[in-house]
């Protein structure tokens, strides 16, 4: 049986975040410098959200580039800069045609001009598309966006705005990048790699982690619907007892 067939459409992921890494070790592998890696990167991007939208999830959110990345030597960070802008003028059609929106969470504030011009004029356009909402984590990093939630809450606090007793999930959730997505549901990590490195770390309480050796730049179809199975083949019971969900 194809692995395709495998996988049940009523049981998807809501909300499938993947940490995309490899490229450099793959170029490496590869005899190339890191740059190819990052760009051979670009075309699983595309692949999996293309296979996204056709399951019938929802969410995908993408770790693109985290707050930590900006530490690396500044020619590679230019290159995934210019790979960045140059991908998001190419794939425009490739999200109208399969009606997806595009939408970044993180500190764009950090982001060259060029590339903060490229993102909104995409997001703009594909603002209205519904088919599926596409993230790219872009200077990103989870204890930057939580301690930025902690200020914005403490500050509506010292003017009276909300209570201390008000706090709970909810109005966290509202004062983080990612106020319009649900939780996550199931976090990939490729490249043989078990850490979640800053990311999504509210977002993610109660989901399933899948870990794959496979290097980014090599993830395609066949190893998101294995990731998908694996997913479904486990019993979510968000601290309850196995009778209770059933």
């Amino acid at each position: 049986m194809d692995l395709l067939d495998r996988i049940d459409k009523n049981n998807l992921p809501a909300h499938l975040a993947i940490i995309m890494d490899g490229n450099g070790r793959w170029a490496k592998k590869q005899g190339l410098l890191r740059a190819f890696g990052h760009e051979s990167g670009t075309k699983s991007v595309k692949v999996i959200i293309k296979t996204c939208a056709k399951l019938g999830i929802q969410n995908l959110t993408l770790y693109a580039f985290s707050t930590e990345n900006w530490n690396r030597p500044k020619l590679e960070v230019d290159t995934l800069m210019k790979i960045l802008i140059k991908s998001l003028k190419k794939e425009l059609t490739t999200l109208q045609e399969n009606n997806i929106k595009l939408n970044t969470i993180g500190n764009l504030e950090k982001m060259p001009a060029s590339a903060q011009k490229e993102l909104i004029d995409v997001m703009e356009k594909t603002k209205n598309n519904t088919r599926m909402t596409l993230t790219l984590a872009l200077s990103y990093g989870s204890r930057e966006e939580i301690v930025n939630a902690v200020k914005n809450i403490s500050n509506k606090v010292k003017n009276n705005i909300i209570s201390i007793d008000s706090i709970d999930d909810s109005i966290i959730n509202e004062h983080l990048y990612t106020q319009n997505l649900p939780d996550v549901d199931l976090l990939i990590r490729t490249s043989g790699e078990h850490r979640i490195s800053n990311f999504l770390l509210w977002q993610i309480a109660y989901a399933e982690l899948y870990f794959t050796d496979v290097l980014w730049p090599d993830f395609k179809e066949q190893n998101l619907y294995e990731a998908i199975i694996s997913y479904q083949k486990r019993e979510r019971r968000f601290g309850k007892t196995s009778e209770q969900i059933k």
